[in-house]
């Protein structure tokens, strides 16, 4: 049904036809209804057809500006991975968002989020996962600051930190003890490896040469032959898998040498551990040497490999990780060697604090960390 009204613009009568829906969805009175209505609307001033174009017009961008914040999430992973180094950041930034943040406002409108909804999801992890908790409220942030720019939503971010949110959460570096990786006190690396090398299976082997060596398990998990040198006794780890992002040079000792050759290899893997059925062992299974050696420890009446200055939530003492045992082996440096601190931070990859002298520092000491890491491969086999 359509109902002709005529209007008057600009000093001119114009009429123009309205419609009022069809029978039988709007029967002949509701009809009615609706010509008074508009009727009324004319003698205000006010142009019906304008008015329903301005509606349709506002509805259709109210829609445009609808995204989610797991929708968002996406597209600025999409926008931003490129310039990433490791094409692995992309996945981790996802799963991280997946575990935490979406369960709690992955199906929000993004311009609905506020304080509330971002200490939902950070409160339970804060004080018990710190540092992912930090990383969580980061990417939070990174996404909302994305959605601004991109005129999905507006006003202050919700999960910026300075001014914001460090008024009601403590500092991460006041609570990160509570997050730290359990470690292995260095005195009883000793006994630690001999019971590590009575382990069979790649990951008991695995979690030996990353104590050699003092890296980082995701490092060594990722090791391929191609980066190993076995004659340099060198294993050269390309910038694209180290965290810094900068290629890192490792001196191997002679246990680790001996390590790498002793160990099996797979005609279609270039892999130097690799997992049962192929591919990259995860960090779970490091953990899970670990978990083992501790329980046939406690089963024989021993105390089990413990970092007796953490405790769990039950308050018992925490079983090392593998992380840890690079703690272990900087500690071991600080208090039981002269070699220099630099030598020790750089063994470990670390970055140079100083912006100066990381300017100035061109080499990467090498012949000076062989020493340090013969010292502890000499440490680890007392």
């Amino acid at each position: 049904m359509r109902v002709t009204v005529g209007a008057t613009t600009d000093g001119k009568q114009r009429r123009s036809e309205v419609g009022l829906g069809g029978y039988p969805a709007v029967t002949l009175q509701q009809a009615r209804d609706k010509a008074r209505e508009v009727r009324e609307k004319i003698a205000q001033g006010i142009d019906p057809i304008a008015e329903r174009k301005a509606a349709r017009s506002a509805l259709m961008a109210s829609r445009a500006s609808e995204i989610t914040f797991e929708e968002a999430a996406g597209q600025y992973i999409a926008a931003k991975s490129p310039e990433w180094k490791n094409a692995k950041h992309a996945q981790q930034w996802n799963n991280t968002l997946e575990t935490y943040a979406f369960p709690f406002i992955g199906k929000l409108q993004v311009r609905d989020i506020d304080t509330p909804h971002v200490l939902e999801v950070l409160e339970p992890i804060w004080k018990v996962k710190t540092e992912t908790a930090s990383r969580v409220r980061g990417r939070i942030e990174a996404v909302l600051d994305w959605a601004t720019v991109r005129k999905y939503r507006s006003g202050t971010n919700p999960a910026r930190w300075k001014g914001y949110l460090d008024t009601m959460l403590p500092e991460p570096t006041k609570v990160a003890k509570n997050g730290n990786h359990a470690a292995l006190p260095f005195v009883e690396i000793a006994q630690f490896m001999r019971h590590l090398r009575k382990m069979e299976g790649n990951g008991a082997r695995a979690l030996e040469f990353t104590i050699l060596t003092a890296a980082r398990s995701g490092e060594v998990r990722g090791a391929t032959w191609d980066e190993i040198d076995l004659e340099a006794k060198e294993w050269t780890i390309p910038a694209e898998r180290m965290k810094m992002g900068k290629e890192h040079r490792v001196p191997l000792t002679d246990e680790a040498v001996a390590l790498l050759k002793a160990l099996p290899r797979l005609e279609d893997s270039n892999l130097v551990f690799f997992a049962p059925r192929g591919g990259e062992l995860s960090d779970m299974t490091l953990a899970a040497v670990v978990k083992r050696m501790h329980e046939a420890e406690t089963k024989a009446g021993r105390k089990g490999y413990i970092d007796p200055k953490q405790t769990g939530k039950d308050g018992q003492p925490k079983v090392v990780t593998p992380h840890g045992f690079r703690s272990t082996f900087r500690d071991w440096a600080a208090e039981q060697t002269d070699h220099p601190r630099e030598v020790a931070e750089m063994a470990l990859a670390h970055s140079i604090d100083s912006k100066v002298e990381a300017h100035y520092r061109r080499g990467d000491l090498f012949q000076k960390r062989r020493a340090l890491m013969e010292d502890w491969a000499g440490y680890c086999a007392r």
